[in-house]
């Protein structure tokens, strides 16, 4: 592209998200709601058309080739199965780990040579067209992640894109917090004083690794993706093996618009891989990667820990989520929003709760002392109420069981991969009324009953990483 036109297409990108980002930045700041993206599927919001144009989008790309216009050894890659009984049969081109860092290691100096802003605007035109395809993109959720329809554009799309907006105006923050040039005086009494222009350019850390899952691959990829972007890192996108259209589709449609800004397209590139040759292992302990972003199990989160030294490591990993019940001054409203949490998206989320904390003496309420006995009727019926507006889904086969490396083997040998229990389904409504049930019956018993357990593992305070919404970006520079 002509050096000039690419200046003035990027100059009008800045233009024209500065009000978006300010509002996120805005948001950001006050912590007050904020969506860019609307998450409600409806024609009176995306058009009449655009479920339909979605639709058909999808269903062209099923048995063909995505090319993505990147470094590849010439063979193609996919064997992406959907979970409602539809053989995908769409082939990702496929390359050497080297010949991928390569590429995007000579994407970096263009990239970090932009400003903060530039790389920003950039960043948020990616998402904005992505918003665009947001049915097309929840097909491509649904089919790979097993999700229902509503569920796969909500989280896939919209919220995963709010997401991503976030990141972008946290570490467009973070480097607009410092000054980026600055005239340094030093009085020196009779004296002339001592005079320097001092030039603060922030360096990125080169080259960041970001490791996809199967059951949320947009939602949990988008903020370790941007955050990275922006701060001037290339970025390898590692997509699940069973959940790889998502973020080839996202992959596409950033390449698309570094290409139309004058940026090498392969500051973004997509490690696509076969079901025989795990490379996520190999690239992250590669010392040409500075950041690694994952979510998965806890087995290869820990080991990624371990092992990849060289880089910045995020991991989500498999957890415990509880709810600690100790008083209330609205009884009614606190049982509909535990009802509500544990039916939420047939309480298939990572979030949904697992275990239910009281105090033995009972809860301190507006309508007086409540332990299980008086308030298990009450949240069998209102969560029976939330469970009814749910409809289950059909489960994702999770393949024959995997062995892992001890957790406190000295191996660098990874684990074979196997299906996080974090990214598990957690529950469906079966399992979530058996938990209900479990605990209205725990009359004599201060904690809840779970209906599934999964290892938190141990979590060392030192590599343990905020919540994915709040890591900080100035990390990653």
């Amino acid at each position: 592209m002509d050096p000039a036109v690419a200046t003035a297409t990027l100059s009008e990108l800045v233009d024209k998200h500065a009000d978006l980002l300010a509002r996120a930045q805005q948001a950001t700041r006050t912590r007050e709601y904020f969506s860019a993206f609307p998450e409600s599927p409806s024609p009176r919001v995306y058009g009449e058309d655009a479920a339909a144009a979605g639709q058909s989008a999808f269903d062209a790309l099923l048995g063909t080739e995505l090319d993505l216009g990147q470094p590849t050894d010439g063979s193609w890659v996919g064997e992406e199965v959907s979970p409602y009984g539809i053989a995908l049969g769409v082939r990702y081109p496929h390359a050497s780990n080297d010949a991928l860092l390569k590429a995007a290691l000579r994407a970096v100096p263009s990239w970090q040579g932009a400003t903060p802003v530039q790389r920003a605007a950039v960043a948020t035109e990616i998402l904005v067209r992505i918003n665009a395809r947001s049915f097309e993109m929840a097909h491509a959720v649904m089919h790979t992640s097993g999700q229902a329809f509503v569920m796969a554009f909500q989280a896939g799309g919209p919220h995963a894109q709010d997401r991503g907006l976030e990141a972008v105006a946290y570490a467009l923050a973070e480097q607009e917090r410092h000054a980026a040039s600055v005239l340094w005086e030093k009085p020196q009494g009779k004296r002339p004083p001592l005079r320097m222009t001092k030039t603060f350019t922030p360096v990125s850390r080169g080259i960041a690794l970001v490791i996809g899952c199967n059951t949320f691959p947009t939602w949990n990829s988008y903020p370790g993706m941007f955050a990275s972007l922006v701060t001037g890192n290339a970025v390898i996108v590692k997509p699940h093996p069973r959940a790889v259209l998502p973020l080839a589709l996202t992959v596409s449609i950033a390449r698309e618009v570094l290409t139309e800004s004058g940026f090498d397209p392969d500051v973004v590139v997509l490690a696509a891989e076969r079901t025989d040759e795990p490379i996520a292992a190999e690239l992250a302990t590669d010392p040409r990667v500075g950041v690694i972003d994952f979510t998965g199990s806890t087995a290869f989160g820990e080991w990624l820990e371990d092992n990849a030294r060289q880089a910045l490591v995020y991991t989500e990993k498999a957890g415990v989520n509880a709810v600690i019940v100790e008083s209330t001054d609205d009884y009614r409203g606190a049982l509909a929003n535990l009802a509500f949490t544990l039916s939420l998206y047939s309480g298939q989320m990572c979030t949904t709760t697992q275990n239910v904390y009281v105090p033995k003496t009972g809860v301190a309420t507006d309508e007086g002392t409540k332990t299980p006995t008086t308030s298990s009727p009450t949240l069998l019926r209102r969560w029976t109420r939330c469970s009814a507006r749910t409809t289950p889904r059909p489960r994702a086969s999770s393949g024959p069981s995997s062995t892992t490396t001890s957790p406190g083997a000295s191996s660098r040998r990874p684990p074979v991969r196997q299906r996080s229990p974090r990214g598990r389904s957690r529950s469906t409504p079966g399992l979530t009324r058996a938990f209900v049930r479990r605990w209205c019956s725990a009359s004599t018993r201060a904690t809840a009953t779970r209906t599934r357990r999964s290892a938190s593992g141990r979590s060392p305070s030192s590599s343990r990483p905020r919540p994915a919404t709040m890591r900080s970006p100035c990390s990653r520079i």
